[in-house]
């Protein structure tokens, strides 16, 4: 993803000279076309990433177009002051950028995974919380943004992730994606656990259950129409998601089936529950440690059915 995402800003800022880049002193093999190509649109802020926001505030609020760049939680946790005051409450136009969403540099420890970001950032009025689930999501992501005017938070996997789309007509912030029809359970994912779902659905298919999958790149503005849609439609909706299972998506989709009024499905939620990972490990040994691997929900959705 952050190929995918490095390559489409690039296109974006030829074409607008308002696209600044800063970066916390990282990624620079990745960052590199970027710097190449728009060498006056890009910065080094240092590892100082609290600094960052606050010079991207400043650019923004100067009529720049803003993308902060870093990894796991330092765009995001140690910044949410910097976020929050000079960006948010300004509607300054900055974009917080997250390479390694969830477990992806789980090896480093819990100060590296980003487990709560979707939480805090969904928290901050008027800003957007974009998470794409592959390759083409992520690029349609960063055209949206690159267009966008406000404070938004764009999280990403590391790289590697699994294509899921050929292409998406229409794309537009705040609408889910339909990947496939079924019947009585839908699985509705944000960010690249997608992969996970995907394995989990052959799993399913095995047992004569056949769901309908949705993927959210969007978790706020949570896609609501869909969500009552589909509510009234199936028995189950599980919600998959590499955070914490407090405050994230699973709760936004919560919040929505919980307004109303005539509803069939009952919920389920798929994240970390409510814990830091005292352990150590890639991002496959972790989901499958804390049961968000395909193998976990798949059984959690068959036990639910049963």
């Amino acid at each position: 993803m952050r190929d995918t995402f490095v390559k489409t800003l690039v296109r974006c800022a030829k074409e607008d000279k308002t696209i600044e880049l800063i970066t916390g002193d990282l990624g620079f093999g990745v960052l590199k076309p970027f710097w190449e190509q728009c060498p006056d649109q890009f910065t080094n802020a240092g590892i100082a990433e609290q600094m960052m926001t606050g010079v991207a505030a400043g650019m923004a609020l100067t009529g720049k177009n803003v993308f902060t760049y870093s990894i796991g939680n330092f765009p995001t946790l140690r910044c949410i002051e910097q976020i929050r005051n000079d960006c948010a409450y300004h509607n300054a136009n900055v974009k917080v950028v997250c390479i390694g969403g969830g477990f992806v540099y789980g090896s480093l420890g819990m100060s590296h995974q980003a487990t709560e970001d979707l939480a805090m950032l969904r928290a901050l009025p008027d800003v957007i919380v974009l998470a794409p689930a592959d390759l083409v999501e992520a690029e349609e992501c960063t055209k949206a943004l690159a267009k966008y005017q406000g404070t938004a938070y764009l999280r990403l996997g590391r790289g590697g992730e699994k294509r899921i789309h050929e292409k998406i007509d229409n794309f537009q912030i705040g609408k889910a994606i339909k990947v496939c029809d079924g019947q009585k359970v839908a699985i509705f994912s944000t960010g690249a656990i997608f992969e996970e779902v995907t394995a989990c659905k052959e799993m399913l298919n095995h047992e004569g259950v056949n769901p309908m999958i949705y993927t959210f790149p969007t978790v706020k503005p949570i896609d609501k129409d869909t969500i009552e849609e589909v509510a009234q439609k199936v028995d189950l909706i599980v919600t998959c998601e590499e955070h914490n299972i407090i405050g994230g998506f699973g709760s936004a989709v919560a919040e929505v089936m919980a307004g109303m009024k005539n509803i069939k499905a009952k919920l389920l939620r798929m994240g970390l529950n409510d814990e830091y990972s005292v352990r150590v490990g890639n991002q496959k040994y972790l989901r499958a440690q804390y049961g968000i691997d395909a193998k976990s929900i798949a059984e959690k959705i068959l036990n639910s059915l049963k």
